[in-house]
């Protein structure tokens, strides 16, 4: 087993960390005096510049504190929080990237730049691109603001080993202000049972100072949940007043007992008062102890050997079948039944939420307002819709260029939206929800539509069709796509280059998925992608053709049909079946993959859709369900028509595993012509 780079656990939880502070400056920008909002990016801001400092990314601390003090002042009321302020944390957030990714590089330039944004955000007030030394606060002028505080505290026995240097801590409590701190050694065990890499030492300190309550929690943040603590007031006066004395003896008579000096300074905490700290701290752990972060490519291997043991468990079923032992079928029938259940396990595990596909365009969306002066509202739906995690990754390229399209062709300015009559904001829609086996994605908008007649004159001129061809009005549609093609008067960095669009094609016909497209003139587009649930294992109806055996998707299959001889003769040249008083079209595989065969007597129609579009695929028979781990074509015959795939059956040999939408669209263009025909 490999142990975790520390470096990599921090660019992770950075990665994290980032992502929930621009989660936060988003949302303010719609709520620019929610105070929660604030507080959140703030603690973000916090957080990360504290991870980095411990994990040695200085110029990541440095920089990051500067936008920790602006935030630190909006949340004082010192300095209000504007759109402008947002916009430089985000800018500043990218920069923090950077300096994760690449700590050691020159950024000195745009850090400048960027603190002087940042700055004039502000207001040219406070420290907020000051240098990072400014961090300590000086010794604290004595007014009638100052509080005083008792904290004690003690952090758990494995402290040091997991990184956390008490003395840091002490060294924020004294940079708050006038602080006396006392060390409790009581509960450090004798020499011979002395453990060096353990902490036994708790502490009690008195700190005087200005700041509020939270600076103090703040100084425990990162170990808040394993530690035990307590803060209160006292009264300042009486610890002034007896300077010589230990804290302790200062704190009010009730929650420590008086004792002498040399005696009161290892008196340990009372557990009574700390006590009300350690359901909170068991809540954290326990929610901590809910998930467990794994690389995803320990998943990989996983789902890899699992489709393996799929395929191992379909030979034995084949071993067992032609078998008379008993014994024998009764363990397969176990190990199927394990193997079933592990493989649905192991599914789940690789489904993630939509929701963390989406939450990236509310950063694009935001940036690209304020580069085309457009009012564009985002709205999401169905981020709970749960996809395999590879279809997440290979969907957020082109969701980019869908979303930058809308946003640049589809959405009018705002003048433009306000002559025809629609609200100044215009909206992009992202929705996500499940259909079958398949998950549909679709980007829409409530702009001006796709102008036909400019896809047509593009089209045209680029030799892409023939001068007045007649196209449906989908076929029309989907020309956008065909690569280096764009309607785009000029090039811009949205968009211009005919590049987005192809990209789109290309990554969802590798996922074995469509693009639906409707756009109404001054309405706007939408744009759907349906996109298979998962590509691993499916479960799949076993067919032959001829003497090859084929695989159709379970999740397609509508329902089976016989088809008799005589019943396939009368039908010859017609190619329809009557089903329940519709016309559905069929394909003969028989003839579409050439066997050279003669049909079975009694062959069977498998009814397979794609939504509303049905086809019926004529078989010689039905094997049965099978468990398909779907292993990717070669590139040699990566533009073979009709199949998705293969797989391996329980015998050894390949199958080859049917591309339902091919199918279907083949179904529907012989109803076309042979309704055209007459």
């Amino acid at each position: 087993m490999n142990s975790l780079d520390p470096i990599a656990v921090f660019r992770t939880e950075a990665a994290e960390c980032l992502e929930q502070i621009e989660a936060g400056l988003l949302d303010l920008t719609h709520q620019l005096d929610d105070k929660a909002l604030i507080d959140a990016v703030f603690r973000g801001l916090h957080t990360l510049k504290g991870s980095g400092s411990m994990f040695g990314f200085d110029a990541l601390a440095g920089f990051t504190h500067h936008c920790e003090t602006a935030f630190d002042r909006v949340r004082k009321g010192q300095a209000p929080a504007t759109a402008e302020l947002v916009a430089a944390v985000l800018d500043a957030q990218d920069h923090m990237r950077a300096l994760v990714d690449d700590p050691n590089g020159n950024h000195e330039a745009t850090s400048q730049r960027l603190l002087a944004q940042l700055h004039a955000a502000v207001g040219g007030a406070g420290d907020a691109a000051k240098p990072v030394q400014a961090v300590a606060v000086t010794a604290p002028v004595v007014t009638d603001k100052r509080k005083t505080w008792r904290i004690r505290f003690s952090l758990p026995q494995n402290a040091m080993i997991n990184g956390t240097n008490p003395l840091g801590l002490l060294d924020e409590l004294r940079d708050l202000g006038e602080c006396r701190i006392l060390a409790n050694t009581s509960a450090i065990p004798p020499l011979s049972a002395l453990v060096p890499t353990e902490l036994h030492l708790s502490w009690d300190v008195t700190v005087t100072t200005e700041q509020p309550r939270s600076a103090i929690d703040d100084v425990f943040i990162f170990v808040m949940d394993d530690m035990q603590l307590d803060v209160e007031e006292i009264d300042g006066h009486a610890v002034a007043a007896t300077p010589d004395e230990p804290a302790v003896s200062a704190a009010p008579q009730a929650v420590v007992a008086p004792a002498a000096p040399a005696a009161a300074e290892i008196v340990p905490v009372k557990r009574e008062v700390a006590a009300p700290a350690a359901p909170v701290a068991d809540q954290r752990q326990a929610k901590a102890a809910e998930s467990v972060r794994v690389p995803a490519l320990r998943l990989d291997e996983l789902m890899d050997r699992v489709g393996e043991l799929v395929i191992a468990q379909s030979r034995l079923s084949q071993l067992a079948s032609a078998s008379a032992d008993i014994g024998l079928r009764s363990v397969s029938e176990e190990i199927e039944r394990l193997s079933g259940e592990l493989r649905d396990t192991m599914m789940v595990l690789r489904m993630v939420p939509v929701a963390s596909l989406f939450n990236r365009f509310r950063r694009l969306v935001h940036d690209l307002a304020r580069e085309t002066g457009k009012v564009i509202e985002l709205v999401t739906e169905g981020e709970t819709t749960e996809v395999d995690k590879t279809v997440i990754e290979r969907l957020a390229d082109p969701l980019v260029h869908l979303v930058r399209n809308s946003i640049d062709h589809g959405l009018e300015p705002p003048e433009e939206r306000l002559a025809a009559g629609k609200a100044e904001a215009g909206t992009i829609i992202l929705s996500a929800r499940q259909s079958g086996g398949e998950v549909i994605i679709s980007i829409k908008d409530d702009g001006r539509g796709i102008n036909r007649g400019r896809v047509r004159a593009k089209a045209e001129s680029s030799g892409l069709i023939q001068p007045g061809q007649q196209l449906s009005d989908a076929e029309l549609l989907q020309l956008i796509f065909a690569p280096g093609f764009s309607t785009a008067a000029q090039i811009t960095n949205l968009s211009g280059r005919g590049v987005g669009m192809d990209v789109v094609k290309q990554t969802v016909e590798t996922l074995r998925g469509t693009i639906d497209i409707v756009s109404l003139p001054g309405q706007g587009s939408d744009v759907s992608l349906r996109i298979p649930l998962t590509l691993a294992i499916i479960d799949g109806l076993l067919v032959r053709v001829g003497a090859g055996r084929y695989v159709i998707p379970l999740s397609a299959v509508e329902e089976c049909l016989e088809l008799s001889l005589e019943e396939d003769l009368r039908s010859r040249g017609r190619s329809f079946i009557s089903l329940r008083d519709s016309l559905v079209p069929f394909l003969r595989l028989r003839d579409v993959f050439r066997t050279g065969t003669k049909p079975d007597v009694h062959q069977k129609v498998v009814v397979i859709s794609t939504g509303t579009e049905r086809v019926g695929l004529v078989v010689d028979q039905i094997i049965g369900d099978h468990q398909t781990v779907i292993k990717s074509m070669s590139k040699l015959h990566n533009d073979v028509a009709h199949f998705s795939g293969a797989t391996i059956l329980g015998d050894g040999s390949v199958a080859l595993i049917l591309d339902v939408v091919h199918l279907v669209a083949a179904g529907q263009q012989q109803e076309a012509h042979l309704r055209a025909a007459g």
